[in-house]
Formats: structure tokens, C-alpha cells, sequence
């Protein structure tokens, strides 16, 4: 079912809409000032996505990217002894798109997205990566393959600043002492290239930042690393809402430069806003993963629920 006046298509922009040359880790390049966002990269994002749906003039296009899941796991099992968490889940992201994983408390959200992690081994199933099996058996194995998890904790250190937090474990050196002047560069360029305009150092403490910076540095870090598939977990909890536009800008700036975007919300306003796909699962089963356009904030409220929604769903 497609929402009336929503023609948009998952894996489109609009004709003539700008692509700044890369930058570091995909990104484009800032053409300004270090620290200061390009003009491109300070336009409505989240307007650009919903553009058609909202009437405007614009013409879409594919943008050519792959459909073909870079994350693609099947089947997949999961327990905690006697317990059974997961049970045959099916869950895909593809790059160029945001991919929203809804659920209940208990569905299994937070399980699943330690399996894509590595934190957890999974019992049975299939977990493949860019088309070929894959095993992840620790986190390190997932950030390999170029798996980068945001978790609701960030897990930030509020005695560093953002350049120390970007690169914690994996500094840049020059000889035996620290490379201070790439690092903060790089840490620059990234931040611009998320289009943020709140930080205004890259050398503030971590515990000076608000809870909208701190979720923006955690982002940061995670993209920083040439990564392919993002997980953010409820990464516009707990703030305002200016915060959270901005923070849900940048998940689809994210998904618009080619990475797989994995978002976990209970918020359908923020779903709705910026995924292209959502993937709902009930008690431990994945009752549905479809495009965003063709389902109502309803159904999927109806599959969070109870598994099912008219054709949608569970079969009992």
C-alpha cells in the first residue's frame, strides 16, 4: 500500500541536486574554512528526501546504486541458555539507504544488532556481507569488514576532547610522537562533511558537549574509519528537538554518501522522516521488513504489536 501523495522512491535525488567531491572516509571536501560546513552540505537534507512527497517540483532519479544488501543476514537464531531471543530473523541493509529496525521492548532489537556487532555469536543462521558468508565472531571481526556501531551509550571518554575520542585506539603517529596535526584535520573534515555546525573546537572536552554534540561525535568517529555499514541505536534519545533534527539529518547524509544505515527507533516520526526501508520485528521474529513508502505509520505500529497487519505480517 503506498501513502497517498507519496511517490518518492527509495534510492533517489532529485535531478540537478549537488554532489560535492569526496572527502576523507567518502565525504565531501569542505570548500571553506576548517570547521566551517561547504554550502552544499547546509541544505535541508531531510527536506530534499521528502521533496516529492511534500508536492515540489523536482523530478527523481535512481541514483545507481547497488539494491544488493551489503549486510544480509538469514535465519538467524540466538539464545541466552533455556531462553530463545531470536528466532530465524531475516534482516538486509543496502547502501545508499537507511534501513530502520522497529520493535517492542524484548523484540530482540538490541540482540540483533549485537550479532551484527560481533558481541554476541549467533547459534544458527547465515550472516553475509557484500554477497559472501562471513564469520564475525568479535567486534574487532565486524569493524573489519567496515561495521561501525553507535550504541545508546556512545561510550565516549568525558575526560578527552573530540579529536583524542575520534582516534582513542587508533592514533596517528609520526615517528614515535603523535601526528596532532592530521588528526585534528581529519577530525575537521569529517565534522564538516557531517555539515555540523555546533562544535566550535575540535579540541572541547567531551563534557562540555551537549547531548546532541556528544551523539554527533560518536556518529563521527564511527564514519571516520572509510566504514560501510552504520548502526545508530535510538541515537535521537533523550533529546530536544532541535538536537534531534540535526541529529536526523545527518543519518541521512549518511545513507545519501553510500553507506548502509541501520537506525533503531521508537520514535515512527523520526522513522518516517528519514529511512527508505523498515524491518519491524515481533517477540523475536521478523514480521516484516518493507519499503517506508508503502506502509502507513499504522501498519507498522500494527506489526510492532502484534506481528501482523492486513496482508503484512506473521501467518498464524
Amino acid at each position: 500500500m503506498t501513502r497517498p501523495g507519496d511517490h518518492r522512491e527509495p534510492m533517489a535525488r532529485a535531478v540537478g541536486s549537488p554532489v560535492a567531491p569526496a572527502g576523507p572516509s567518502g565525504f565531501p571536501a569542505p570548500d571553506g574554512p576548517a570547521g566551517v560546513s561547504a554550502p552544499w552540505a547546509t541544505a535541508d537534507t531531510l527536506g530534499v528526501h521528502g521533496r516529492a512527497e511534500r508536492g515540489g517540483a523536482a523530478r527523481w532519479e535512481p541514483s545507481g546504486m547497488s539494491k544488493t544488501p551489503v549486510l544480509d543476514l538469514r535465519g538467524i537464531d540466538k539464545s541466552f541458555g533455556s531462553v530463545k531471543v531470536l528466532h530465524d530473523v531475516s534482516f538486509a541493509a543496502r547502501p545508499g539507504e537507511v534501513t530502520a529496525l522497529v520493535g517492542d521492548n524484548g523484540a530482540g532489537k538490541t540482540t540483533l544488532v549485537k550479532c551484527i556487532g560481533g558481541i554476541h555469536p549467533i547459534d544458527r543462521g547465515e550472516y553475509r556481507f557484500e554477497g559472501r558468508p562471513v564469520r564475525v565472531g568479535s567486534p574487532r571481526a565486524a569493524t573489519s569488514l567496515g561495521i561501525e556501531v553507535v550504541h545508546q551509550d556512545l561510550a565516549l571518554c568525558e575526560n578527552l576532547d573530540i579529536v583524542e575520542n575520534l582516534f582513542l585506539g587508533r592514533e596517528r603517529r609520526r615517528g614515535l610522537a603523535l601526528d596532532e596535526e592530521v588528526m585534528e584535520d581529519m577530525a575537521r573534515r569529517t565534522l564538516s562533511g557531517l555539515s555540523v555546525r555546533t562544535v566550535d573546537s575540535v579540541r572541547r572536552r567531551v563534557s562540555h558537549l551537549s547531548g546532541g554534540q556528544r551523539q554527533t561525535v560518536a556518529i563521527a568517529r564511527a564514519v571516520l574509519w572509510d566504514c560501510k555499514v552504520v548502526v545508530l541505536d535510538e541515537p535521537s534519545a533523550a533529546l530536544g528537538v532541535v538536537q534531534t533534527q540535526q541529529v536526523l539529518e545527518i543519518v541521512r547524509r549518511l545513507a545519501d554518501r553510500g553507506l548502509a544505515v541501520v537506525l533503531i527507533s521508537h520514535n515512527m516520526n523520526d522513522v518516517f522522516a528519514v529511512s527508505d526501508r523498515i524491518c519491524a520485528l515481533y517477540l523475536g521474529r521478523t514480521a516484516a521488513q518493507v519499503r517506508t513508502a508503502d506502509v502507513t505509520h499504522r501498519q507498522v505500529v500494527e506489526l510492532i504489536t502484534s506481528g501482523v497487519s492486513g496482508d503484512l505480517g506473521l501467518r498464524r
